[in-house]
């Protein structure tokens, strides 16, 4: 086997250990990625040196898991994760060890772990590359297998589940065969993982570049019915038309295309979930299935998801919007008060990754997307944001504090008339002056609302 390259800063760090009588090993994806020819400088480290031994070795350490025996010492810019040789006694909640022992080589430790392509060691003294489970054999043969019993690595964590379909979608990698049996039948242990931590996974393996690898393997599992049942009843619904997939599938297909064309994460999510309210709205029929408001149901969904997983609000917002707003039609016929209560509904910093997601939409169905017809839209939009037409509340030539010294009452009155003005504006921006919209709010109240005069 290859040596590892060791950089000065690596050497120097090292020998602060090497002085002492100590060793130190580089562990874990780096390894493996050097050995397929990724680019991976987080380096994570294993040593004989106890934690307080570490400690003493330099000036700046933080012990950020410290009850693991895992320190971090910051070693001029950098920020190194050192943990010591440890076994780890019996699992009591399907994630952590209820007590762990500090042994005294490196066999013991590397054998923890949970696949033979993630257990490379590498030897800071001279670079030599340390394989003691067979992982290279792995490597070359594209498969994720756990060390020795899969039942067992799964049983001591089940999050390994979803870490194993994790690296099939960023490697293109196989599941190996008594490995992924063992992940189908304890699928049910990841209810006790956190929700956080099933989210963080869930956008590492969207996020990669072979999504649909990971979520085909997630969905032959039926990993997918314990994390996402409300996106697996797609697969139940077997579309005719334009589709040839199952909304599953087509689901899992579109956000491939995401990641084929590098988009973000939020394009990525909103792709996978994109048609999710299929299932709850599909209508069977002879030609073509319909889906009446399958749009905004799966709005709603997704946003239930994304808030069952812990995500942050801006990622509830952005990714539910998009999925809510996935099916319009553009024509060349829409006048332009159209495409402006189009940019008022989407919002001007969302249009973007809502074209992203309709093309991944369209890729996903037919093989192709119509950038000519967006393209034209965008046209559209980019020459009435020029023109500096109102789109949103914020661009009345009069707010809420204006309407009030005409006599309007805060609360739902002033917020119906405010709703009023802008419909009014984004008809015909000539309306949009103060004059004409104190005279438009104070004829609107007075037809509308049992109030005292207003002047």
């Amino acid at each position: 086997m290859t040596k590892f390259p060791l950089s000065r800063t690596l050497n120097e760090f090292a020998s602060v250990f090497f002085q002492q009588g100590y060793h130190l090993f580089i562990v874990g994806g780096a390894v493996r990625d050097y050995l397929l020819g990724i680019s991976n400088h987080d380096y994570d480290f294993a040593t004989d040196a106890r934690p307080d031994q570490v400690g003493m070795l330099f000036r700046k350490v933080i012990p950020t898991g410290i009850e693991h025996g895992t320190v971090t010492v910051i070693w001029g810019e950098e920020h190194y994760e050192v943990t010591t040789f440890r076994s780890d006694g019996l699992y009591t909640d399907m994630r952590h060890p209820q007590a762990i022992r500090f042994v005294g080589n490196l066999d013991e430790d590397l054998t923890r772990r949970d696949f033979t392509i993630n257990a490379f060691a590498v030897d800071c003294s001279n670079g030599e590359i340390l394989d003691k489970n067979d992982g290279e054999n792995d490597l070359k043969k594209h498969l994720i297998r756990a060390i020795g019993d899969p039942h067992q690595r799964f049983e001591e964590d089940a999050l390994r589940i979803l870490r194993a379909l994790r690296f099939a979608a960023k490697l293109d990698f196989d599941i190996e065969q008594n490995t992924f049996e063992a992940m189908r039948e304890l699928r049910e242990n990841l209810r006790h993982i956190s929700k956080e931590r099933i989210h963080d996974e869930l956008v590492k393996l969207v996020q990669s570049d072979h999504p649909q690898k990971g979520l085909s393997l997630m969905e032959e599992s039926h990993v997918i019915d314990i994390l996402l049942p409300q996106l697996a009843k797609g697969r139940d619904v077997q579309q005719n038309g334009m589709h040839d997939d199952t909304v599953l599938h087509h689901n899992i297909r579109c956000c491939q295309c995401a990641a084929d064309h590098h988009y973000d994460k939020t394009v990525r999510m909103a792709a996978l979930f994109h048609d999710i309210g299929k299932s709850e709205t599909v209508a069977y029929k002879k030609e073509a299935n319909t889906y009446y408001l399958h749009d905004s149901v799966g709005e709603k969904i997704t946003r239930e998801i994304l808030q069952d997983l812990k995500a942050s609000n801006n990622e509830i917002e952005s990714v539910s919007h998009l999925v809510g707003n996935h099916m319009f039609h553009y024509t060349p016929q829409w006048k332009d008060s159209a495409v402006r209560r189009f940019i008022n509904r989407v919002g001007e910093k969302e249009l973007d990754n809502l074209f992203r997601l309709r093309f991944c939409d369209e890729e996903a169905t037919s093989g192709h997307a119509n950038y000519e017809s967006i393209r034209n839209l965008d046209n559209r939009i980019k020459e009435i944001i020029q023109r500096d037409d109102a789109l949103s509340l914020k661009d009345l030539r009069i707010n809420g504090k204006d309407l009030i010294q005409l006599g309007i009452p805060q609360g739902p009155i002033l917020g119906k008339v405010l709703d009023y003005l802008l419909e009014t504006v984004l008809d015909d921006p000539e309306e949009n002056t103060p004059k004409r919209l104190a005279e438009l709010a104070l004829a609107y109240c007075s037809s509308n609302f049992a109030m005292p005069k207003l002047s």
